[in-house]
């Protein structure tokens, strides 16, 4: 399998290369050249399959050759060591939790992924390399405990200052070891910006070996196809209709993955983009105009996305396509008024605790559910409620019980270096501390 860059179609790499490059020229995303399909069979009998089963035959394709098959069966079953169960909320709505992984988050099963990967293809090389990525929450804490002590890997996660909840912090600062953690005064596109600027700088390039773990990064993207796979695996034997699927919308990877996936064969009715108030994309919709916007700050902070990277692959899967991609994807946005009243209202009404953003998706399927009242579906459950204690708690008048596995880690140290949105800052901070010293924060 080759990937060739959205910027410049001529650059074609291999999945080795894609893994350990991040991004191609002029900050370009890869894209696989061909997209597998799925054996009929395969998906009219999932729930004969065991989940590292589904998982192996999800990625064997994109991985070709370049791990060997027990290799990539060892890490797809590492990958999906926890339940991802698909929870009915009520008849019309069900939730497929993604929260059940070290970091109780949907971004474990990419970052256990990529992590294994990189780990695999760097076995023989001397020089470190350093795995750069920014957050808006979620995908820094999966990252560092992904790479947390792997050999010959530094991490550097940039995230915005006072925009990620106490839990989110923790898991991305608390680590130390190879893992530095750098806060931003700035939103999360000013960290998403200083990274692609890092791999454009040709003197951070030139000194050090480096790579992204965001959703930009195709080992990141492309295994959660994976849990849509699980997921349908649990629809089909309860229900007869297709699914309509609502995914929490930030960078778009995730929505983009179930997409990809529904092209190799995945069977659902429709997909539904449940934004925030950073509603660049349902305006897209309504326009055709797509227009970045400068990120707002909402409780909902992991989709607090102006200019989603991913979308530019949704584009290319329906090779640009307006009207394609409108008959298969719904978008909407969802204030942080309506967050809080959909968790007080499903709370109240089955006892089941939303956090913000999976309160997001579930509003939006309720309105394309009162458009479209012959359908069910599910949405995706990406963070677990105790992530999110201050607006979950003040909602529903209770106190969330805090898993055993966060009690060390809360008790941890904070450890991080705050820096402006200012490219010299990073710069200065990668070629003096990452490479001058080949420490971590202490």
């Amino acid at each position: 399998m080759k990937y060739y860059n959205l910027k410049d179609t001529l650059e074609k790499i291999n999945f080795r290369e894609a893994t350990i490059k991040g991004q191609g020229k002029e900050k370009g995303l890869f894209f696989p050249e061909n997209i597998p399909q799925f054996d009929e069979e395969f998906i009219q009998n999932l729930h004969q399959y065991s989940n590292e089963e589904i998982a192996y035959k999800c990625m064997k394709d994109f991985v070709g050759d370049e791990i060997p098959s027990e290799i990539l069966k060892k890490i797809v079953t590492e990958t999906t060591s926890f339940k991802i169960p698909l929870v009915k909320i009520n008849e019309k709505i069900s939730i497929l939790e993604l929260f059940h992984g070290p970091t109780l988050a949907f971004k474990d099963i990419g970052a256990r992924f990529m992590s294994r990967c990189l780990s695999y293809f760097l076995k023989d090389e001397q020089k470190k390399v350093t795995v750069l990525v920014a957050t808006s929450g979620d995908t820094g804490g999966a990252v560092a405990h992904g790479f947390y002590k792997i050999p010959q890997i530094n991490v550097v996660i940039l995230y915005p200052k006072n925009r990620v909840s106490p839990v989110q912090e923790k898991q991305l600062t608390a680590l130390g070891e190879n893992i530095s953690a750098l806060e931003v005064n700035g939103s999360f596109d000013d960290c998403q910006n200083l990274v692609k600027q890092a791999f454009s700088d040709e003197e951070i390039n030139n000194q050090l070996f480096l790579t992204s773990a965001n959703s930009i990064n195709i080992a990141r993207w492309l295994p959660q196809q994976i849990y849509y796979l699980i997921a349908l695996k649990q629809w089909i034997q309860q229900h007869k209709e297709l699914p309509v699927i609502c995914v929490p919308s930030g960078n778009f990877g995730n929505i983009c993955a179930g997409l990809l996936a529904h092209f190799r064969g995945l069977p659902a009715s429709h997909f539904i983009a449940a934004c925030n108030a950073n509603h660049v994309i349902p305006d897209y919709f309504e326009t055709q105009n797509y227009q970045p916007q400068k990120a707002v700050t909402t409780l909902s902070n992991a989709m607090d996305v102006g200019n989603p990277s991913n979308f530019v692959r949704i584009l290319e899967l329906f090779g640009h396509k307006f009207e394609a991609l409108k008959n298969k994807i719904s978008a909407y946005s969802i204030n942080d008024n309506q967050t809080m009243s959909t968790i007080t209202e499903v709370y109240e009404k089955y006892g089941y605790i939303l956090e913000p953003h999976s309160a997001v998706a579930y509003a939006a399927m309720i309105q394309y559910l009162q458009e479209n009242p012959e359908q069910k579906g599910f949405i995706l459950g990406t963070a677990h409620p105790v992530k999110f204690p201050e607006a979950v708690e003040k909602t529903i008048h209770s106190q969330i019980v805090i898993p055993e596995s966060l009690n060390e880690l809360m008790k941890k140290k904070k450890k991080t270096v705050e820096i402006n949105p200012d490219f010299e800052e990073l710069r200065r901070f990668l070629l003096h501390k990452i490479w001058n010293n080949e420490q971590n924060i202490s």
